[in-house]
């Protein structure tokens, strides 16, 4: 209603002053007869009004809809009236709606394509890593396991590139059931053995299993972005690492260097590295990024307190 007023306003300011314009002319040419000049200003007034009143009627949901906070965006395209603006403004509306999903179909298409890409590109590379490790596995000479270690780094990008790419379509690649969170460690430790030799930093369980209902294969793929970061930020520092099994949670702690105040705001954005990736050259800054994303898609917590020197602890709450 009040953008109807607002946008007649003129022509009701027009008037008014043509009314006032024509009676002082009448007034001045020295007609004096006031009944009939009254009569006069009704009929402009009646007619002035029932012009209003028409088109407020005929144009009612085209005001209402362009006054509307928010609405759904199928709603754009319902007509808006039968009158020339609403209709042709609910054609125009129409067909950039019409555009809009053709573009949206065709980005949705690319973005399958390129998921389809990231996965058969990933598995690809994992079978020339395969042999690597099949060639390299029981060497003891000191090339071949640099080689070794190299791959299994390569390995462990190539399944951060896998999970990041699942990640946009996680309510496809998921499935809640009750998980023994022991046996989520105990996966995750024996995936990351070599990790903790050629580091010198060995794993401590603490706690009894809990079950929680949760995906198993996304709780490896957490445990195992922690018990990674765990590692390397101490190595050379501390020898131990702890995971603690509690009542609704798990903890991981490590011994190491510690995250400064500075960063620990922002350590779960995405690529952000911080004082400790540029020290540490092979930080990626997703690691922790992706932790919290499947954390929340999970309906799961996560949580940092770190002290710089004593060593970071991220707890999960289920």
């Amino acid at each position: 209603m009040k953008l109807f007023f607002r946008e007649h306003l003129p022509l009701i300011f027009i008037n008014i002053i043509q009314i006032i314009f024509v009676l002082t002319i009448v007034y001045l040419d020295g007609y004096t007869n006031i009944p009939t000049a009254i009569y006069c200003l009704f009929i402009t007034i009646f007619l002035l009004s029932m012009y209003l009143i028409y088109r407020y009627l005929t144009h009612k949901e085209y005001y209402k809809r362009l006054t509307a906070t928010s609405y759904e965006l199928t709603d754009a395209v319902q007509q808006l009236g039968n009158a020339p603006i609403p209709e042709a403004l609910t054609n125009l509306l129409k067909s950039q709606y019409s555009q809009y999903i053709n573009e949206l179909h065709l980005q949705e298409n690319k973005r399958a394509n390129h998921l389809t890409f990231i996965n058969q590109w990933v598995h690809q590379m994992k079978t020339p890593l395969s042999v690597m490790e099949l060639i390299t596995q029981d060497s003891d000479d000191e090339n071949l396991r640099s080689i070794r270690e190299e791959a299994e780094k390569i390995s462990r990008g190539l399944e951060m590139v896998l999970y990041a790419a699942r990640l946009e379509t996680f309510e496809h690649d998921f499935q809640v059931e009750p998980v023994s969170m022991k046996k989520v460690i105990d996966d995750a430790i024996r995936e990351n053995k070599r990790l903790f030799i050629s580091n010198r930093v060995y794993p401590e369980i603490h706690g009894e299993t809990i079950i929680v209902e949760s995906d198993e294969k996304w709780l490896v793929f957490i445990m195992n972005q922690l018990i990674t970061n765990a590692v390397k930020y101490s190595t050379g520092k501390a020898q131990k690492m702890i995971v603690s099994i509690q009542e609704n949670s798990i903890k991981v702690q490590d011994f190491g260097i510690g995250i400064p105040v500075s960063d620990r705001k922002r350590v779960f954005h995405p690529f952000f590295t911080g004082e400790n990736g540029r020290q540490y050259r092979e930080s990626t800054g997703m690691g922790l990024y992706l932790v919290k994303e499947v954390c929340e898609k999970l309906g799961h917590q996560v949580e940092i307190e770190s002290e710089i020197e004593k060593g970071t602890t991220v707890t999960i709450t289920f």
